[in-house]
């Protein structure tokens, strides 16, 4: 049995190895990923890499091209905005189902976890992005549900590549403190309230990157100080 299972043992460290790179950053949007060079990294078959880059990219984190190959995947600021508004609902409907049904046990492990995040704080990294996600995502296990909890996983990942891409220096500032409201008011019971914090909080982090709707210019006023600089009139 154990020589049966080690294939998917290893396949499942594979996938949580490149997971972890990427929003990390230490493998940076965009970058082409050749199944050769990571399975010899990695110590094993190009199999299980193709297979890690099949789940990665139902998570919206790897980009698959045919006769291209893999890369990290780059979204666009429309793509990313269309994501988070996907994911406050999905996490909506994850503060109205744990309210008042957050034990001891799980509490303290939330509290563990932003101890966490708050010692990452200081330096604003590729970590700190990582731990605020893996908080949202240990939430949505706390509710049972194993659809909901697939979904904000995907959708969490999908936006921590977002804001190593389009994320302000400090993007994270208050993100601790917001989520230490949203474990008081869980354990409050309060649904209403657990659920406008989640939404509060999921709209401050979009604010804090760099994901406001662009205002595209006409390109008379864009080439309007370069026309003039030459001496350049409109016809």
């Amino acid at each position: 049995m154990g020589e049966r299972r080690t294939p998917v043992l290893r396949a499942e460290s594979v996938y949580r190895a490149l997971r972890r790179a990427i929003i990390e950053q230490a493998l940076k949007p965009g970058i082409k990923l050749p199944e050769d060079s990571i399975g010899e990294q990695l110590g094993v078959s190009r199999t299980l890499v193709r297979e890690a880059f099949g789940r990665l990219a139902v998570e919206g984190l790897v980009e698959l091209k045919p006769n291209r190959g893999a890369s990290v995947a780059y979204p666009t600021l429309e793509e990313a905005r269309d994501v988070f508004e996907v994911r406050r609902g999905l996490e909506r409907l994850v503060a109205e189902n744990l309210a008042g049904r957050l034990t001891a046990a799980q509490a303290a492990e939330l509290e563990a976890h932003v101890e966490q995040e708050e010692k990452a704080h200081e330096q604003d990294g590729p970590e700190s992005i990582r731990l605020s996600g893996e908080f949202h995502i240990k939430l949505a296990m706390m509710t049972g549900n194993a659809l909901l909890l697939r979904y904000v996983q995907e959708a969490s990942s999908r936006c921590s590549l977002i804001l190593a891409i389009y994320g302000r220096p400090h993007s994270s500032e208050c993100a601790v403190s917001e989520h230490r409201q949203l474990i008081e008011a869980l354990r409050s019971g309060d649904a209403a309230r657990a659920a406008d914090l989640m939404d509060h909080h999921l709209r401050a982090v979009v604010t804090r990157a760099l994901l406001t709707p662009r205002v595209e210019r006409d390109i008379r006023d864009v080439l309007a100080p370069y026309a003039r600089s030459e001496g350049l009139t409109p016809s």
